[in-house]
């Protein structure tokens, strides 16, 4: 068996590639490590998990679904306040015109 732990930039271009999609906030700290392993190994990452496939499709790192079907296309999620309905691109803990909730919206559906 062979272990490999991720060079630390490798796992920060991880990190800013799944702000750019918006799955940033659905991804553990396992997640991330795991996709920047597959990334610099070159390696197939098996997942059912959407938030890691649609960063690793970002990525070109190849996905092998387990028991799901894959995801359809890559997405880069909008953010949309709960209160005065603006979108973002990028996810903040409170929107920063009114200070309600965020919650992530599949930008296909917009």
């Amino acid at each position: 068996m062979h272990i490999h732990i991720p060079e630390d930039e490798t796992v920060d271009r991880i990190r800013r590639a799944a702000g750019e999609t918006g799955d940033l906030a659905e991804l553990s700290e396992t997640d991330i490590r795991l996709l920047a392993a597959s990334f610099e190994l070159d390696a197939r990452l098996v997942t059912d998990d959407y938030a890691m496939q649609n960063v690793a499709d970002k990525l070109e790192v190849s996905v092998e679904v387990i028991d799901r079907e894959g995801i359809a296309e890559q997405r880069d999620w909008r953010f949309q306040c709960a209160g005065c309905g603006r979108e973002f691109d990028e996810n903040h803990d409170r929107c920063p015109i009114c200070g309600s909730s965020l919650s992530r919206k599949n930008p296909s559906s917009a």
